[in-house]
């Protein structure tokens, strides 16, 4: 839960006192002495809450408190009142005060009023960004990019881990992309503010863990390719990872960790800890409608990054990335929409598919970019691929794809 006071009080020693008592509790108090002084702190997003006194030179209580709603309606203000400011602070209520504390008061009420108001504004916070998530897509749906069955299940099954603080081995074939799935659970977590850090298992000493470790802190650590981790290094990894506290472990592996196991070359009880909460990234031949999806979010990145005009994605080089295994997955796909955004070179197909599997992949390509342009309207796409409604339907059962996924 959030823990920010922004104490509001001309009078140097309550204002010390208070902040004090705030301090012994475990929040964290930021000390202004005049409502000058104070608005700088304010802001609509602001990880807190606001205790005020009434009575200030200048701009008082109520001025603090008006100018609060201007900002933040839902930011709430509990106003500190004098012995005979009661009927002032009922006012203040009625103004939109989240409450009012008679001074002098005692600690324990000061502090309950404090995280009753700061437990509403974690709500208030939460909501919005669970809000901004729907109307904008999480970071699931911005990054990990697909719109096959396989995409969708791994999307849902970063959501569920990244909601748990358990550590996590994220397993897939070369290039499949682990580090940024890893980058996905870290932002989707309840430390997504926290720092995301990223090191490769390979040579990793022991020493060097602790630092990585040091430095994440609260956060969370990727360690690319866990498989390679020393041996006296996955120990020190297993008693962090016993203590439960610290970062969170997001392992990133290409190998059959089972294997290493089997064969003494990994610590079977840091395997069996890391596999409780696994992710599988499904291969681009498990997914291969999710190709075309793929390289036109590369393309874009590319040429954003470039600042380069994006080139015309055609259906014969659509045609020829299906017609191609990319034993590189994502990365390897990546690399060519990057060749392709800068003009470097044309895709390639592969010479060693037979003609068959070719054509199929290019019919399965023709199919699931129509069904995208014209949004899993079965009916037009029929229409503009020239093929009779049964045919249609005929191939997408061969293919396995099913238009109301478009949709």
């Amino acid at each position: 839960m959030i823990s920010r006071v922004l104490l509001v009080d001309d009078d140097a020693h309550v204002r010390e006192a208070l902040g004090q008592t705030l301090a012994l509790n475990d929040l964290v108090p930021t000390l202004a002495a005049s409502f000058i002084e104070a608005k700088d702190h304010i802001s609509a997003g602001f990880q807190g809450v606001i205790l005020s006194d009434i009575r200030m030179p200048g701009k008082d209580g109520f001025h603090l408190l008006e100018y609060t709603q201007n900002i933040d309606p839902d930011l709430p203000v509990i106003l500190l009142t004098g012995e005979g400011d009661v009927p002032m602070a009922v006012r203040g209520i009625s103004a939109g005060a989240f409450d009012f504390i008679e001074k002098p008061c005692a600690p324990q009420d000061l502090v309950l009023a404090v995280q009753k108001a700061l437990r509403t504004r974690s709500l208030v916070l939460e909501n919005r960004r669970l809000k901004q998530q729907l109307e904008k897509g999480d970071a699931a749906e911005r990054m990990l990019f697909g719109q096959s069955k396989p995409a969708d299940e791994l999307r849902n099954r970063v959501r569920i881990v990244a909601a748990t603080n358990a550590d996590v081995l994220i397993a897939g074939v070369t290039g499949s992309g682990t580090s940024k799935v890893a980058e996905v659970i870290h932002l989707l977590s309840n430390v997504a503010m926290s720092t995301f850090d990223k090191i490769a298992a390979s040579e990793l000493s022991v020493d060097a863990l602790k630092g990585a470790l040091a430095q994440a802190k609260d956060g969370s650590l990727f360690i690319d390719g866990i498989a390679s981790l020393p041996p006296a290094t996955q120990f020190a990894l297993l008693q962090h990872m016993e203590q439960g506290t610290g970062a969170r472990i997001l392992a990133g592996t290409y190998k059959d960790l089972s294997e290493y196991v089997e064969h003494g070359r990994f610590n079977e009880e840091l395997f069996f800890r890391l596999d409780v909460m696994r992710v599988r990234i499904p291969s681009l031949r498990e997914r291969p409608e999710d190709i075309p999806v793929l390289f036109r979010n590369y393309v874009l990145l590319a040429c954003e990054q470039a600042a380069l005009p994006v080139p015309e994605i055609t259906p014969e080089v659509i045609a020829r990335l299906m017609a191609q295994e990319w034993p590189g997955n994502a990365r390897a796909l990546m690399n060519a929409a990057m060749r392709f955004a800068m003009g470097f070179a044309e895709v390639e197909v592969a010479d060693d598919l037979g003609l068959a599997e070719q054509l199929s992949r290019v019919e399965r390509s023709l199919l699931t970019e129509a069904l995208r342009k014209y949004k899993g309207n079965a009916s037009e796409v029929a229409r503009v691929l020239k093929l009779p409604r049964k045919t249609l339907y005929d191939k997408l059962t061969r293919h396995g794809i099913r238009a109301e996924v478009y949709r």
